[in-house]
């Protein structure tokens, strides 16, 4: 796992307590994209209590705020999937 994939899932974890994390690297895929020079492709699948009652929209912003530092420094693009336990085995 790289050093950013690494620092993406320890935020993650510190802000939002996940009962399940999944963090991949997809920068691989985006080789040559002119904005793949200022950080990685990611994505995230983040499945937290923190997420109840929250609109997809909230759940994301929590997400973009957990990782902010790493905006731009680091990270170029973030895929996130955000949901709570109980929508998994719904």
């Amino acid at each position: 796992m790289s050093d950013t994939a690494q620092r993406l899932r320890a935020a993650l974890e510190r802000q939002l307590a996940p009962a399940q994390l999944l963090v991949e690297d997809d920068s691989a895929r985006h080789a040559g994209h002119p904005g793949a020079r200022e950080g990685g492709h990611f994505r995230v699948r983040v499945v937290s209590e923190r997420f109840r009652g929250l609109s997809r929209v909230a759940r994301h912003r929590m997400v973009y705020q957990a990782v902010e530092p790493l905006l731009g420094a680091g990270v170029h693009a973030l895929a996130i999937e955000a949901r709570t336990a109980e929508e998994l085995t719904s």
